[in-house]
């Protein structure tokens, strides 16, 4: 008997609590349809966030009932009751401290939502000034600087954070001097530019954009090795993005009448595992500087080591040529317009944080928003 009443007491506590959930859920529900009914059947909507503050007591349970309300109002759209909500919320001088700097928290989501830019920067410019929800604060900022492509303020931003939290800001500084450059570079700006990538690098060493830009500015003024010197880094900050830098590198080795110092280059980069994207563009370089043969026969030794579908198609690209026409030529020319079918849509990027794949490079991802988590994909 005592065994099976002590068996069945888990049972009895699991049963007690699903009950309490469902009390607790019921009652949760059962304020919000009734405070979505205030709003509806209200004449005016101020009066019914009026009324709706004035039934609030100043315990723990009724603040976060009005905060998640409010919340709930700003993501169906409804942001002008969510500001109501959250603005007479703020008013009430029985809020602790905490509970006002959440309430100021999602005062600024709301006009975020509105697109009052400028509303939401001062509430959590004050916010954060005050010490409050820094890490929530300081990435919303930084979300209505990076909106509107303020990138000295999102700088600042960014560097205070980093200051304040002791959290890793250097990847977004270094895009944000980067944005600048690209800026000061399309006005013809270039040392202004220059100045901007250096700022970036000193941020952060390992940004391949930084190299990159400064690379291509350096190449365009006719300053070829102190471009070969900045693409060449960028094999030092990230061995994926080899294949972005092969043919500038060409280029300017090919101005400075130095194909051994290409050659050599190339050389070099063999001793490490190349990407599809890699092998793909020494092939182009191969074939333009020593021949069709040389061309093919790399790519076939690479395609062997490590198959793949782009490396199989410019393989077939090469060996038709050579083929001798009749029924095996067509027959490679089937064979090669097929992948190239395959990999029409195939994405040549992927974002190592969300998976967001395209066929252009992008610094920061479309989906996620995050910056330096888009790489070349080795397939």
């Amino acid at each position: 008997m005592w065994e099976l009443l002590f068996l069945l007491l888990p049972l009895a506590a699991l049963s007690g609590w699903l009950v309490g959930r469902r009390v607790f859920m019921s009652q949760t529900f059962g304020k919000l349809a009734g405070f979505n009914k205030l709003f509806d059947r209200a004449p005016n909507k101020k009066n019914a966030v009026d009324v709706l503050v004035q039934l609030m007591d100043s315990n723990q349970e009724a603040v976060e009932t009005h905060l998640a309300l409010g919340g709930l109002f700003r993501r169906q759209g409804e942001v002008d009751k969510a500001v109501g909500i959250h603005q007479n919320l703020i008013a009430k001088s029985s809020l602790t401290e905490e509970q006002r700097a959440l309430s100021l928290l999602e005062l600024s989501r709301d006009y975020m939502r509105a697109g009052v830019l400028d509303r939401a920067e001062t509430v959590l410019l004050d916010l954060v000034h005050q010490g409050y929800e820094l890490d929530s604060g300081f990435q919303h900022l930084l979300d209505i600087y990076q909106q509107s492509k303020d990138w000295l303020r999102a700088i600042q931003t960014a560097e205070k954070w980093q200051a304040k939290t002791n959290r890793n800001m250097s990847y977004q500084i270094a895009h944000f001097y980067c944005e600048l450059a690209e800026q000061q570079w399309l006005k013809g700006e270039r040392n202004e530019a220059s100045d901007y990538l250096k700022r970036a690098l000193q941020a952060n060493r390992r940004c391949v954009r930084a190299s990159l830009l400064l690379g291509n500015i350096e190449a365009q003024a006719g300053r070829y090795k102190t471009a070969i010197r900045a693409y060449k880094q960028i094999q030092k900050q990230d061995q994926a993005f080899l294949s972005e830098i092969i043919s500038p590198l060409a280029r300017c080795y090919e101005s400075l009448n130095d194909p051994a110092g290409m050659m050599k280059y190339f050389d070099e980069c063999l001793q490490k595992r190349l990407t599809t994207s890699a092998v793909l563009a020494f092939a182009e370089w191969l074939y333009k500087s020593k021949g069709e043969e040389e061309a093919t026969r790399f790519v076939v030794q690479h395609v062997r080591q490590d198959p793949s579908l782009r490396g199989l198609n410019r393989m077939l690209q090469l060996s038709i040529t050579r083929a001798g026409g009749g029924t095996a030529q067509q027959d490679l020319v089937l064979f090669q317009e097929l992948i190239e079918k395959m990999l029409l849509n195939k994405p040549l990027y992927r974002c190592q944080a969300c998976g967001f794949s395209g066929r252009t490079l992008q610094w920061q991802c479309p989906s996620c928003k995050r910056w330096d988590v888009i790489k070349p994909i080795h397939e």
